[in-house]
């Protein structure tokens, strides 16, 4: 009926049977412990939801409302009380080792109480992952084991990234944009490291975290060909944090302004520079855009975990508006109309969460952790004692060889048709489900009245919340563009993509 051949040349068709079943080729080679260990992180989402998070939501937005100043130490002592902060570090970093994709169950979780509260968590792993795509192994046990000492002693350790500037936010995401945005923060290469001059802005747990993965340029009329990826701690002079933005929702979370004023970082915390790109196969313009995408790749797929935590927040909000109030003569929630309505939010939700699963699935066949998700590999690490992994791991990370090797494997390793499979999905699940958490938020609002306008029943907080997650990560526009040149334009030579 079909030959071998015929099978490879059909299935390579638009779309491509790679592209587009993911799940279907990771699932079966997924450790079963994943499952085991994704139910046991969904629970503990779920009781510090109830004990912790949903007592306090409000009251912290009330008070971020009346004193913009606020620092939200409490609840990041909390996070880290109940180990968060290394849960999904590796277990040869000094972490809990949790399977990443578990990571976007439990800020679904957290998202549907709050979704301040779960991004204090979650942009944690994306200064984490900023710095884990560098392959710098030296600095990545550093970092990690600083984040692991800080939840021994109960002193939070946390880690930002520093990417978005004044005149550049969406261009710094795109090489493609990079040359056209007004880009200024500059790193000069001097002897023994580099000198930072520039800001930063709108940094998510800036002012909390301990350390800053930012994002400089050594050639400020070329910055597509000339990043320089630089870790640098909090107290580090010149180095200063600036003001705190004033934000419509999310408010528990604090975006911030760090400013760089010749300010010195050393040779041995350079996680990736013009210098160290030389010796790959791909050029620095196509390695810096590799590096930024193996961090959205993965981080776009929990930013679509909020999205879906702010459908479900909203959802269950009117839910419980329609099963306690009273309209015509019956509780709300026994109108066919009010049904249909709960039914299409049910929907939005399902669908949302297989954009992210789907795109976690494509992350564990060809991205950043698919190293992490072999079953040999995921065994050994499950059940290998902790600081054995220490004695034996730690010292071999510091040999500048491990770096070249790693890099050698991860970047050089994957194929450009990998890399946009990834990067395709991660924009798909960004924008969906965050798209979708807004729609949710309008459904709740209107089958609530004028109910859900009143801060203490939670709907326009949630609204708030949502609309930011429309914007970080690059703006949905730029998601979509996105998506279509890593799993549209392929096939359409004539295709031109960032051109305007």
């Amino acid at each position: 009926m079909i030959s071998r051949s015929e099978i490879k040349t059909y299935t390579n068709m638009s779309p491509k049977f790679d592209d587009i079943f993911c799940s279907l080729q990771s699932a079966p080679k997924l450790p079963k412990g994943m499952i085991k260990e994704t139910k046991k992180v969904i629970a503990i989402a779920r009781k510090f939801n109830k004990e912790v998070i949903r007592p306090h939501a409000l009251a912290l937005d009330l008070k971020m409302h009346e004193n913009p100043e606020f620092l939200p130490w409490d609840f990041v002592e909390k996070a880290n009380e109940w180990g968060f902060y290394t849960m999904w570090i590796p277990k040869i970093f000094g972490g809990k080792g949790y399977n990443m994709p578990s990571m976007s169950y439990f800020v679904e979780e957290i998202g549907s109480a709050c979704l301040a509260m779960a991004n204090l968590i979650g942009v944690h792993y994306l200064g984490l992952c900023s710095l884990t795509s560098t392959w710098h192994m030296r600095l990545i046990n550093r970092l990690c084991r600083d984040v692991a000492a800080g939840e021994k002693i109960q002193t939070p350790c946390l880690i930002s990234l520093a990417i978005t500037e004044p005149g550049a936010g969406t261009d710094v995401e795109e090489m493609d944009l990079a040359d056209k945005g007004n880009i200024t923060c500059h790193a000069e290469k001097i002897t023994d490291g580099y000198r930072i001059n520039g800001t930063k802005i709108f940094i998510s747990n800036g002012h909390l975290s301990t350390w800053h993965i930012v994002i400089a340029y050594s050639d400020l009329d070329k910055p597509s060909e000339n990043s320089v990826v630089l870790a640098v701690k909090t107290g580090t002079k010149g180095f200063s944090f600036g003001r705190k933005e004033r934000k419509m929702g999310q408010k528990g979370c604090p975006a911030s302004e760090l400013i760089f004023k010749d300010c010195f970082v050393p040779d041995d915390q350079i996680c990736l520079d013009p210098q160290q790109i030389q010796g790959l196969k791909r050029s620095k313009r196509d390695t810096a855009m590799q590096m930024i995408d193996y961090v959205l790749a993965a981080t776009r797929a929990g930013v679509g975990a909020f999205g879906t935590g702010a459908a479900r927040g909203a959802y269950e909000v009117a839910l419980k508006f329609a099963s306690e109030t009273v309209v015509a003569g019956k509780l709300l929630i026994n109108h066919e109309w009010a049904q249909c309505m709960l039914a299409e939010m049910y929907k939005n939700i399902a669908m949302a969460r297989l954009t992210y699963a789907e795109t976690n699935y494509a992350n564990g066949l060809y991205g950043s952790f698919r190293e992490m998700q072999k079953k040999p590999m995921y065994y050994y690490y499950k059940f290998m004692p902790a600081k054995w992994l220490e004695k034996m791991f730690s010292p071999m990370m510091d040999k500048p060889m491990m770096t070249k090797l790693f890099r050698k494997k991860q970047m050089d390793g994957q194929t450009d048709d990998e890399i946009h499979r990834t990067s395709g999905w991660g924009s798909l699940a960004k924008f969906s489900g965050t798209d979708i958490g807004i729609k949710n938020c309008h459904m709740a609002l209107e089958m609530m009245g004028q109910a859900g306008l009143r801060h203490d029943r939670g709907a326009e907080k949630i609204l708030r919340d949502a609309k930011l997650l429309q914007i970080y990560e690059g703006t949905n526009q730029l998601n979509r563009l996105n998506l279509f040149k890593c799993l549209i334009a392929g096939d359409f030579p004539q295709a031109v993509v960032f051109d305007e």
